[in-house]
């Protein structure tokens, strides 16, 4: 089995990336393979990085995406962690090389990890949506289903090359409340890897995740409550979930509010509990496949 997960446009607030990499780090994998094909990256989108010593260049690190052989406890089989920069170019060619080094490392199921930004309030249970290689598939694995038509990523294109393979793929979207996009996203986190526990019945490790998650909660309460305009916004979308209540929600302009919260938090001086910048506001789309 392999868990895949690209940096980029789905990978909202870092969180299916920062899935893999806990995965990887805290199974201790071992890199099997590499894919740093210079086709396959524009170096101006995705940039060499180099270390420095003492002034002295020591090492220039390329663009890649690396596959990580782990063997979590008291599992009977091996899992395969794949992690890198979403590729520039040559898709097609570069989801064919993926997922054929991934049949030859003895992967039978592939798992693709996304995260979207959506209109979804940070107090409510995060929504795990996704899609299966049947339709007996995703009911047994329990996924909500997705009818989203539109632009795709990495993680749809190689899910379609596992389709016409015939290696059952399944792919696990997390919803990113979108006025709140900064990385790490605990909550998102913990949604996708308890989501990741049912599909592929490898018990997966939290850590301290849901004590952070817990803590990225109070947080945003905590912000949020100095400003009625973003209090109200989320309430609605509270009572959206709740009663489906959306004409309360379409009278407010939902990115107008995300940067009155990006402005309020410049205000404080305080980019709350995450380290990275919001992504793009995507609040009206559905998920990428």
């Amino acid at each position: 089995m392999a868990i895949a997960a690209f940096d980029g446009w789905t990978d909202a607030a870092d969180a299916a990336s920062d899935v893999v990499e806990h995965l990887a780090l805290t199974w201790d994998g071992d890199e099997v393979a590499v894919i740093d094909d210079e086709r396959y990256f524009d170096y101006q989108q995705t940039r060499p990085t180099i270390t420095l010593t003492d002034g002295v260049l020591r090492r220039v690190r390329w663009p890649a995406v690396q596959i990580v052989r782990c063997r979590p406890p008291g599992a009977a089989r091996e899992v395969l962690i794949v992690h890198g920069p979403e590729p520039s170019l040559y898709w097609r060619g570069f989801a064919a090389e993926l997922l054929d080094r991934l049949v030859e490392l003895g992967a039978e199921t592939i798992v693709t990890v996304g995260a979207l930004l959506a209109d979804t309030a940070h107090t409510r249970p995060v929504d795990v949506t996704g899609s299966a290689f049947t339709a007996e598939a995703a009911r047994r694995f329990g996924l909500s289903p997705s009818n989203y038509d539109g632009p795709t990523g990495m993680t749809g294109v190689l899910q379609d090359a596992c389709v016409r393979a015939g290696v059952p793929a399944v792919s696990l979207w997390g919803a990113v409340p979108h006025y709140f996009a900064q990385s790490p996203s605990p909550k998102v986190m913990l949604a996708l890897l308890r989501a990741l526990q049912d599909v592929t019945g490898v018990a997966m490790p939290v850590g301290d995740l849901p004590a952070r998650a817990a803590e990225w909660e109070r947080t945003i309460d905590e912000l949020t409550a100095a400003d009625e305009d973003i209090g109200d916004y989320i309430r609605s979308l509270e009572e959206r979930g709740d009663d489906d209540t959306a004409a309360a929600v379409d009278a407010m302009d939902g990115a107008e509010l995300a940067e009155e919260f990006e402005r309020f938090l410049r205000r404080r001086g305080d980019d709350g509990p995450g380290d990275g910048a919001p992504g793009p506001d995507r609040s009206d789309e559905q998920h990428p496949e």
